[in-house]
Order: C-alpha cells, then sequence, then structure tokens
C-alpha cells in the first residue's frame, strides 16, 4: 500500500509539473526571456527554499547543513544543477518548436533514461567506494528501456504529425513549428535535463539526520535548482540586453497579472519535485523503485504532458494512425512505471 502512495504522489507532482506552461500562456506582453527569468525565481529560488526549510528539524538551519556538509559533494551537486540549467533552457524552446506533447515527450524521455543511468555512474566515478553501480539492476535497465520505447513511440507519432500536417495547420498548432530544429533541441535539452538526477544523487548525503523520509532530498534539491538559477539567468539577461527587452520589467501595469501567473507556473514546476521527495519517503522498502523513481516521474510527465497536448488541439487535424501511435506509446509509458516493481 506505501508503495501505491508514493506512485501516487509522484503521479500527483508529475500532472502539476506537466500543467505548468498552460500559465505561462496567459502571461501578458512580456518576451521569452522575460517570463522565463521570473517564473524561474519562483521555480527555482522561492518555492525550493520553501520546500528545504520543511525539511529542517526543530533547532537546525538550512545555513548550518550546507556549511556542515562534504564541500565535494555540496559543489557537485550545485555543478550539476548549473548543468541541468542549460537543459532547461532548451527544454522550453523544444516546445516552442514542438509544442508541449511532443517537445516534452522528446526531452523528458531522453532525460529519463540518461538521469536514472548517469546518477550512479557519475557517483561511482567520484565515489567509488561506495559501489553505487549495484543500484542499477536488471529491473531498473529494463525498466528504462521500455519507457524510452515508449517515447520512441511517441516520437514516431511526432514524424507522423509533421509529415502530415500542411505548414497552415502545423503554425495553428504550434506557432513557431519547426520538427528538425525542435528535435534537435529537444535531444540536447533531454541530455543536460538529465543532470539534475544526478545533482540529487552527489547531494542524497546532504540532509538533515533528524528530518523525516519524506522530506529528506529537499535541501538537494535546492542546491541543484540554484545551479540551474544561475544558468538560467545569465542567460535570460543576456537575451534581455540583446534584445532591448529590459523594458518589460517596467510594465507596472501588467505587475499582478504577470507575477501571478508566473508564480502559479513556478508552483507546478516545483511541484514534481516536491511530491518526488515525498514519493520516495513511501518507495524507502525497495531499492529498485527509488533508483527508478526518477525515470516514473518523467514517464508520467510525458503521459500528462500528452493529455495537455490534445486538450490543447496540438494533434488536431493528423490522421488516426497518428493517434493510435500516440495512444500506444502513452500505453507503454504507463506500464513502464509499473514493470520494475513486476520483476
Amino acid at each position: 500500500m506505501e508503495i501505491l502512495i508514493g506512485l501516487l504522489i509522484i503521479a500527483v507532482g508529475a500532472f502539476c509539473q506537466s500543467s505548468s506552461y498552460v500559465p505561462i500562456k496567459r502571461v501578458k506582453s512580456w518576451s521569452w526571456e522575460s517570463f522565463w527569468l521570473v517564473q524561474g525565481v519562483f521555480a527555482w529560488l522561492v518555492f525550493p527554499l520553501i520546500g528545504a526549510m520543511l525539511a529542517a528539524p526543530g533547532g537546525e538551519t538550512l545555513c548550518g547543513l550546507f556549511s556542515s556538509a562534504d564541500p565535494k559533494r555540496l559543489w557537485l551537486t550545485i555543478l550539476f544543477g548549473a548543468l541541468w540549467g542549460v537543459g532547461g533552457l532548451t527544454f522550453g524552446l523544444s516546445m516552442r518548436y514542438l509544442g508541449v506533447a511532443l517537445g516534452q515527450s522528446i526531452a523528458l524521455g531522453t532525460c529519463a533514461g540518461l538521469g536514472t543511468i548517469l546518477g550512479p555512474v557519475m557517483l561511482n566515478v567520484f565515489f567509488p567506494e561506495g559501489n553505487y553501480l549495484a543500484q542499477l539492476t536488471a529491473a531498473v535497465i529494463w525498466g528504462v528501456v521500455i519507457t524510452l520505447v515508449g517515447i520512441a513511440v511517441i516520437g514516431y507519432a511526432g514524424a507522423l504529425k509533421a509529415g502530415t500536417l500542411s505548414d497552415e495547420q502545423k503554425r495553428e498548432a504550434v506557432k513557431d513549428f519547426n520538427f528538425p530544429k525542435g528535435i534537435a533541441i529537444a535531444l540536447l535539452a533531454g541530455v543536460m535535463s538529465g543532470c539534475f538526477n544526478v545533482g540529487l544523487e552527489f547531494g542524497s548525503a546532504i540532509a538533515f539526520e533528524g528530518s523525516p523520509e519524506i522530506y529528506r532530498t529537499l535541501p538537494a534539491t535546492l542546491l541543484v535548482t540554484i545551479g540551474g538559477f544561475v544558468t538560467n539567468a545569465a542567460y535570460c539577461l543576456w537575451q534581455n540586453g540583446r534584445n532591448g527587452t529590459f523594458g518589460d520589467y517596467g510594465k507596472g501595469s501588467l505587475y499582478l497579472n504577470n507575477l501571478c501567473f508566473c508564480a502559479l507556473a513556478g508552483l507546478l514546476w516545483y511541484s514534481q519535485f516536491f511530491g518526488l521527495s515525498l514519493g520516495k519517503g513511501f518507495l524507502a522498502s525497495s531499492p529498485v523503485l527509488l533508483t527508478f523513481s526518477w525515470c516514473i516521474l518523467m514517464a508520467l510527465n510525458v503521459t500528462f504532458s500528452n493529455v495537455w497536448g490534445i486538450i490543447l488541439r496540438e494533434w488536431s487535424g493528423t490522421t488516426a494512425r497518428t493517434k493510435v501511435v500516440l495512444v500506444c506509446g502513452l500505453v507503454v509509458l504507463i506500464v513502464s512505471t509499473f514493470l520494475p516493481q513486476i520483476l
């Protein structure tokens, strides 16, 4: 029963993340770089800080925890967060060129597989005495493989979509639709986004001793998102200067609307990792699912993002064959979520 509760909590977080790009559509008269930076303040600083504070037992502080942590682990956690930040930037661009459904599917699918495997691999490289490769059991590997198969099927559905729609229909569904460019960016986003889980693995030992298990990974999550925020903030401010869009922040009449929707987007985005932490607390009895939890989160993110893609009519005008292929891919992803437990 605890395992089921943990999976349900992760699923709720995944649904929230997949919904996080809906509020952004309500942001008015701001350039991409402006709203991306502002929502990032909430998604990568404000809410992760609040979450991490929940993990602190009475009398303990985050500053005390970080100052007493192994410096090597601390800075590697932040470093991989900064690398993940590159994935975050290109992640947004992948949806610009492919839409919510296909963009998230390709990027998150790559992220799911590489993030799950790279975490133990990189830990073993820097801390070989921990024998972290033992986490990559046959059940975990098979789960990753099936997840990637599901992503490939969805990617094939996207290719069918690109081939059957007219240019006008593509623009109607996704304004800047560009399949070749979008695929390249989505793959890069997936590779770099997998660094988030690597950062979490390095930060897994940076936790309060008396912290409830469900909150244990939240301080590490904050360190990773701080690294990602630095990367994203530097790029967005550079884009502001390049495009002359610093004036966006001076449009006082838009503050209430834009800040509210950016805050909502940031809260929904962060919910995936808050849910991941809570969910892993219920998966402690299954080491396989603990290792595979990252892949589960990404698979569910892809599933729900495609539900939103259907709601937003991104697949309208496609053939019945394309829709059948899409549904088959979603079914494979759902099966992959439970496969490691069955094996």
